[in-house]
């Protein structure tokens, strides 16, 4: 078994990733940021990208979605964002103005929620950003004890301004701050302190009430718990000798952490990885080490140092960029183009598309609009939503070949929704002949549709059916993992 010195040298490469993530860096800029070796760099690379918490392309090393998982694995051990958000939200709706969430990190607030409200001047906080205590109103309302509310005018940058309020436990201690942000044009701060403060406060008594309870007391000793994350139970004769067993392992440590709220006790942790006590000791020292985990009774609990590792680049990442990896290994394994497309009033909307390299080719682009009926994606997409929608719909005949009646429609979207995929043939246009299936949300919503496009003389219906379907229906899976990371609402 490789040291614990392994998983150190992997969070060192993530960190260096997340510092800097819009940077394409190569195995070589690593070797320069870290100060490891090339061939352990290349080890911890290969590794991480197996484990899917990076993607290589084009020797270019990029996060990738479900390295989230880790940020998740804090904000479920803490709990406080499941339990404060629907506040935090509803104080944004309340209020037209942007909330957050901020608990202490060493010198810093680290956001753990953030509620926006859309429009020309955003203001653009992503939950995982650390910010200078002594520059946000967050800072003081998490450090003096005595205030009982914050605010800041334009500390962290010109025009911006904000009011915080603490939110403290049972035993007076705060636990987390939840600050309303605005801009000048909006308000002057007395104008915010005026609007807002009033429901401010209002709301931070709320979420003391909702504060997550005391955790439950650890499992008896002979239960066994689920098992976290098969990627990390991949053994190194299945993946050979580059992968780092250790890296992996220590990893699964830190995720077991946050499979129950408020913590493990080691032996817990032993019972959720199935790993050895002593392999699970050795991981919890290095994450205490490094900031990532604490003592906290007789559990061990994460930090929201976790948060550093890529959360906050990933979760604020667009539809169409989620989506993007996935389609272009889709393309690469049908050699077809291949689309993600989101519903928009009676229209779809492309929101990522990979074209395959062909004489002949479908000609669409990103943000493209066509009528949902006459297209694949289009079906998929009113198939998820409840059958009255369809009756505003008007169907005309684009081809000879378009389903052109209400009921024709009607038909045609419930055999979607019963088959879990549409295929259109020539409907939009001669020639063109698709095959589409939803892709979902967090909870479980059809928020876009992704397909493969094709010209009718090169690929038969059954064929699509038979040979693309499978594959298409995999990499909507995928696009749906990473979307089950992603708590901000979707088009």
């Amino acid at each position: 078994m490789e040291p614990a010195g392994a998983f150190e040298r992997g969070l060192d490469v993530l960190r260096v990733l997340s510092a800097d993530p819009g940077r394409r860096m190569r195995a070589t800029d690593l070797v320069r940021a870290t100060g490891l070796a090339r061939s352990t760099v290349d080890r911890v690379v290969a590794t991480l990208a197996t484990l899917g918490h990076l993607r290589v392309e084009d020797r270019d090393v990029l996060l990738a979605g479900p390295l989230m998982e880790l940020g998740e694995a804090y904000l479920a051990c803490g709990g406080l964002a499941e339990a404060l958000g629907p506040h935090a939200d509803g104080l944004a709706e309340a209020l037209d103005e942007t909330v957050t969430l901020a608990v202490p990190d060493g010198d810093g607030v680290r956001l753990v929620g953030s509620y926006a409200r859309r429009r020309t001047m955003a203001i653009a906080f992503r939950v995982g950003d650390l910010l200078p205590a002594d520059r946000c109103a967050a800072g003081p309302a998490l450090r003096d004890a005595s205030a009982p509310w914050t605010e800041g005018d334009q500390l962290m940058e010109p025009g911006l301004i904000e009011v915080a309020a603490p939110v403290r436990d049972g035993d007076g201690r705060t636990v987390c701050a939840v600050s309303v942000v605005s801009h000048t044009s909006r308000h002057t701060l007395a104008g915010l302190r005026a609007h807002a403060l009033p429901r401010l406060r209002e709301t931070a008594i709320t979420m003391e009430a909702a504060l997550p309870a005391p955790p439950p007391p650890p499992p008896p000793r002979g239960a066994v718990a689920g098992a976290v994350g098969g990627a990390y139970r991949a053994t190194k004769d299945e993946l050979g000798a580059v992968y780092l067993q250790s890296l992996a392992r220590g990893l699964a440590v830190l995720v077991a952490l946050g499979s129950t709220r408020g913590g493990l006790t080691l032996a817990g942790a032993a019972r959720v990885t199935g790993l050895p006590r002593a392999t699970v000791r050795r991981a919890v020292v290095s994450l205490e080490r490094l900031g990532y985990a604490a003592p906290e009774a007789n559990r061990f609990v994460l930090l929201p140092r976790v948060l550093e590792l890529g959360y906050a680049h990933l979760s604020a990442r667009s539809l169409g960029e989620i989506v993007h990896p996935h389609l272009t290994d889709l393309v690469a394994r049908v050699h077809e183009s291949a689309s993600v497309a989101t519903l928009l009033g009676d229209d779809v909307v492309y929101v990522a598309r990979v074209p395959t390299r062909s004489i002949m080719s479908v000609d669409i682009t990103v943000g493209t609009r066509f009528p949902a009926y006459a297209t694949s994606m289009g079906r998929v997409l009113l198939a998820g939503l409840p059958d009255g929608r369809l009756s505003g719909i008007d169907p005309k005949p684009l081809t000879s070949r378009t389903v052109a009646s209400p009921g024709e429609l009607a038909a045609a979207v419930r055999r979607a929704r019963a088959d879990g995929y549409a295929l259109v043939d020539q409907e939009l246009e001669e020639g063109v002949r698709s095959i589409a299936v939803p892709v979902h949300d967090r909870a479980g919503r059809v928020v876009a549709a992704a397909n493969v496009a094709t010209h009718a003389g090169r690929v038969t219906a059954d064929e699509l059916v038979r040979d693309v379907l499978p594959v298409l229906a995999e990499a909507a899976a995928a696009m749906t993992a990473d979307l089950a990371y992603i708590r901000r609402p979707l088009p």
